[in-house]
């Protein structure tokens, strides 16, 4: 976009603003049970066909001109209020939205902006947390990442993973936010689930594309995760007993109705039950000296606000959590005349964020509304491993105690300042501005080896501390963002991001980054939408595996790596169908600069030490077809996604080839993707929910050849014929598989369904019920990893034999959740 298209874009903002002469409709729009706020609550005034929705904090503002207004509130699933009044001066209207009788066996999937014909927002999709509680899941624990997974335009890693991968980006370019915060790791059990526990949570927005401006920091997407405020009105709560984990959740006024909290706990408990077994195996294994092993993760998620007045609200945020493991065992023991000796193995684990957020919400005026926020967000990672040795000499009376220990840690540390305004200077614009501040500090790796020997009263100490130290950066960004109706037809969604990234003494700034949706109504039910995001990143996520693991660490961009940069282009087609379905087909493309891989045969194993001479810079690029439908009122809800997609890296600048300098698929690059959610309410006591997903295998890199050239044959196996007197070109085969290009295999199709049933019975004081889910109901071997094996047979000659191997760790899983609602 160049600076004909701003211009044009300025005049049009700044004449509208002169002329108009209207008067402003503000407030907040509240659930009427308990008063907590909804976000992207629609406010449309009928006569004119101007609107606006809530913001994230339930505030509106509505400038409209002086006479007759009929104001039409609306959220899907409650009942639509209207206020139908002479306007002739500045009105403050809070409005309380309820449940109607005819919507209390309603399933709900929400108000999905980037669905709405109407809005300028594309490639966006809101989802409250109640139709995240339909979906079935692993374990029958609700996961906010995995029902993101199920969307078009949206990769999961590895079978069980709680990786995204958007729109051909990697896991690293995804924003996760809880309450506007950012959040590192979201994986507990190495990905398996996440840390969103669903009983803490409101509402759920994924932006793929077209970010507004006030949106930075990624390249591929952003996930906006905002937590209950907590019930205003009465105390109420639920508790949920699972197989592996129990939940607490409990809300309600604090002193008073200006005051809420809510307050949300999840633990697993595996390491309880299993405890006694799992100890027994290891003393079993370890020659019968007692031993103990636990495993553990647990979620803390509170929340406190208060209501000083119409203008003014406070919000504190707090989160916590952690994955523990942990080991205590006896090495050795014996016994002689003369002396006896105890030997110790201990091990602790530990990985977790913890994060919070001190809000203040204040109404300016009825036009302009600020949020300013101070957060702060660590992730942190522990592992510490010691063995301790106790000796007694029976002649001479004396003890010697020597002990061995190492410390590994590492981590990130964040605090940010950051204030945001609304501003609705009339009926044609809605703006956003505000800007940021950040002091990242970066813990790449840190070990610290230590032994002691003690004898009797003497002490000798060892003390040896190595690694990277510790690596500060400031971060600041700037945004303007403006939604711009003009006429009936045409509405513009404008806006600039600026940012800067300080480190190791130098200033990395981008170029102004433009942001525009653009939205033409060709009917009242169908709409034609394009947008255009250019985007920056200062950080990169260092890993070696497939699968999440607590080892891998962010880093920041330095004197020799550049940040990574994306320009996506998207367009689409949404259609209507009676205020019942939404249809939406978008395509994309999107190029990516700066981005990094691991040179041929480099790895990363924990230390971040050397790690700009393991890869190389290049480029990439993605561009693919989404297809979504979505029902989202009635007793049957759900949608279906389907997304053709390729994703491909191209890494040929001079020194720095990855695959001969040839494009090549990214890890995560499939054709196909197809997912079905279906839900559906017979009644307040039984309701059902399914999911089933299919997709084109991953890309790995395999070796598929020997040195002589002689393929695998992917049927199962083949073999190659060595003459045994020739014994050098007998090892060269043995030791020297040959890879022909980077991702050069394809893992089988994966696909799987999952089915859940509730039942509900109301008691005295509360809602029992029971679900029952089956996680992969059909129990396919979907590919987790794929590998070559090559087994030798020696004879009269030497025979080859190569096999595909692959390793599926998910089968049919059932399971059994009690909760009661009170």
């Amino acid at each position: 976009m160049n600076k004909q298209h701003f211009l044009l874009i300025f005049l049009i903002f700044t004449t509208s603003i002169i002329f108009a002469k209207p008067y402003t409709i503000s407030g907040y729009i509240t659930i009427n049970k308990s008063g907590e706020t909804l976000i992207n609550s629609t406010v449309f005034e009928k006569k004119s066909g101007s609107g606006t929705v809530s913001n994230s904090y339930g505030f509106y503002s509505i400038t409209l001109p002086k006479g007759n207004v009929d104001l039409k509130y609306s959220y899907v699933g409650l009942t639509t209020q209207s206020h139908d009044f002479y306007l002739d001066k500045d009105t403050v209207i809070n409005i309380r939205l309820s449940e109607g009788a005819e919507l209390s066996e309603v399933t709900v999937l929400g108000n999905s902006k980037g669905v709405d014909v109407r809005s300028s927002q594309m490639s966006v999709i809101n989802i409250p947390i109640a139709q995240i509680k339909t979906v079935p899941s692993l374990m029958g624990e609700n996961d906010v990442i995995k029902a993101l997974q199920l969307l078009p335009g949206v990769k999961a890693g590895v079978d069980g993973s709680a990786g995204m991968y958007v729109r051909g980006g990697g896991p690293d370019e995804n924003l996760l936010l809880l309450d506007g915060v950012p959040v590192y790791n979201v994986n507990h059990l190495f990905g398996f689930f996440s840390v969103f526990n669903a009983d803490a949570i409101k509402d759920v927005t994924l932006y793929k594309g077209s970010f507004p401006a006030r949106f930075g920091d990624r390249l591929s997407s952003v996930v906006d995760i905002r937590m209950n405020d907590g019930d205003n009105q009465h105390y109420h709560g639920n508790i949920t007993v699972g197989l592996i984990a129990s939940k607490l959740n409990f809300e309600g006024p604090l002193f008073s109705n200006k005051t809420t909290f809510n307050i949300s706990a999840r633990r697993t408990y595996a390491d309880l039950l299993l405890k006694p077994f799992i100890s027994k195996t290891i003393s079993q294994n370890n020659g019968g000296g007692d031993a103990s092993f636990a495993y553990y993760f647990y979620d803390i998620n509170a929340k406190i606000s208060h209501t000083f007045s119409d203008k003014d609200r406070l919000y504190l945020s707090a989160y916590s959590g952690d994955d523990v493991i942990t080991t205590d065992m006896q090495q050795y023991a014996y016994k002689s005349t003369e002396s006896s000796s105890n030997g110790r193995l201990k091990m602790g684990w530990y990985w977790g964020n913890v994060l919070g957020s001190l809000r203040w919400n204040h109404v300016i005026n009825n036009k302009l509304f600020m949020n300013t926020t101070a957060s702060y967000t660590r992730y942190r990672f522990d592992l510490s491993m010691g063995t301790k040795e106790i000796t007694k000499f029976v002649k001479p009376d004396s003890t010697v105690s020597q002990s061995s220990s190492m410390a590994y840690k590492s981590g990130i540390e964040d605090f940010t300042a950051k204030a945001d305004f609304d501003w609705s200077p009339n009926p044609n614009h809605d703006i956003k501005f505000g800007a940021n501040c950040t002091f990242h500090s970066f813990q790449p790796n840190v070990t610290v080896v230590q032994d002691k020997t003690t004898q009797n009263t003497t002490t000798q100490l060892a003390d040896t501390t190595i690694g990277d130290p510790k690596l500060y950066s400031q971060e600041t960004s700037a945004y303007f963002e403006d939604d711009i109706r003009l006429g009936s037809v045409v509405q513009l969604n404008a806006g600039l991001h600026f940012s800067g990234f300080l480190v190791q003494n130098k200033l990395y700034t981008s170029l102004p980054q433009p942001r525009v949706g653009l939205r033409i109504l060709l009917s009242d039910n169908l709409s034609f939408k394009a947008g255009y995001a250019s985007m920056s990143q200062y950080v990169h996520l260092l890993s070696s595996s497939n699968v999440s693991l607590p080892t891998d660490l962010w880093v920041p961009v330095t004197k020799r790596i550049p940040p990574m940069q994306s320009n996506q282009y998207s367009a689409g087609i949404f259609y209507n169908f009676r205020n019942i379905v939404n249809f939406s087909v978008e395509s994309y493309y999107k190029s990516m600069n700066n981005l990094i891989e691991y040179q041929d045969g480099a790895s990363f194993m924990g230390s971040t030490t050397g790690w700009e001479d393991k890869v190389y810079v290049g480029r990439g690029r993605a561009y693919g077809i989404e297809f979504l439908a979505q029902k989202t009122v009635g007793k049957t809800t759900g949608w279906i996604g389907y997304t053709w997609s390729k994703s491909e890296r191209l890494f040929d600048r001079p020194g720095q080839e990855i695959n001969d300098g040839l494009a090549f698929p990214s890890k995560y690059d499939r054709r196909h993707d197809v997912s079905l959610v279906v839900a559906h309410k017979f009644s307040s006591k039984f309701d059902i929910g399914a999911t089933w997903v299919y997709s084109t295998g991953n890309c790995g890199t395999l070796a598929l050849q020997n040195f002589k050239g002689t393929p695998i044959d992917h049927s199962i196996e083949t073999s190659s014929y060595i003459d045994v007197n020739n014994p050098a070109q007998s090892q060269l085969v043995q030791t020297l598989p040959y890879v022909t290009s980077r991702n050069n295999y394809r893992y089988n199709p994966y696909h799987r369904l999952d089915v859940s049933v509730n039942f509900h019975k109301q008691l005295k004081h509360g809602i029992r019920t029971w679900n029952i889910s089956v996680y992969n109901a059909y129990d396919n071997f979907n590919p987790f990893i794929t590998s070559v094996k090559t087994t030798y047979i020696y004879g009269a000659q030497i025979t080859a034999k190569h096999t595909l191997t692959q390793l599926s760790i998910l089968p049919i899983i059932p399971s059994v959740s009690y909760s009661y609602k009170f």
